[in-house]
């Protein structure tokens, strides 16, 4: 079920896994937790999820029961954080920094991390043979269609295309999988937004 951890906040959250030498950033752990949290895969749990941004799905080795749990306190923060943010159906894509002068190519290859590395996983979970409506299944085609935007636009621009057409292109991208997203959580999730409550582990 939900645990109500108060979230640390970014800053600290970031601290957080890079102490536990976490490869996955901080935006592509939220979007997989918002993948994880919209999936109708009611066996996956918050710990498989948090489990899975290290490699072979193992996690530190965390030495007494109090960093245990902290450890999962922390994580379940933001997962808390993250349900209510779309319990309210504003969850939206990680803010960038004055995206008006950002890097195209960081802007490009972060999105379709959060996209593919993050958001889809998961949703998926790990299985791909998920009965969900055939609605559904188009809106998470083109989301991945999505991804492929953005890993496109970040060929382009590696190979010195930094034109107003692209940074366009991405803005509206952005738009496009926000308003997928939140048809996703406006149709197949606020409907049983109560039954998504997940154990911890």
């Amino acid at each position: 079920m939900q645990t109500e951890n108060e979230y640390i906040g970014d800053d600290k959250f970031i601290k957080f896994l890079a102490h536990y030498e976490c490869p996955s950033p901080i935006d592509v752990v939220k979007m997989r937790f918002a993948g994880a949290i919209c999936s109708p895969n009611m066996a996956l749990r918050p710990a498989d999820v948090i489990a899975s941004f290290w490699e072979n799905n193992e996690t530190p080795r965390l030495e007494t029961k109090k960093e245990a749990e902290l450890f999962f306190k922390f994580f379940m923060g933001l997962w808390d954080d993250i349900f209510n943010q779309i319990k309210q159906n504003k969850f939206a894509l990680p803010e960038l920094l004055k995206p008006e002068k950002a890097d195209l190519r960081l802007w490009a290859s972060a999105r379709y991390d959060e996209l593919e590395q993050g958001y889809l996983e998961g949703f998926w979970g790990g299985r791909q043979d998920l009965k969900i409506p055939a609605y559904l299944a188009q809106i998470l085609d083109s989301l991945s269609e999505m991804a492929d935007v953005y890993a496109a636009l970040n060929k382009r621009v590696a190979k010195g295309d930094t034109s107003e057409e692209v940074r366009k292109t991405l803005a509206h991208t952005d738009k496009t999988v926000t308003r997928a997203i939140g048809f996703i959580v406006e149709n197949a999730v606020l409907p049983r937004i109560e039954s998504l409550k997940r154990q911890t582990n």
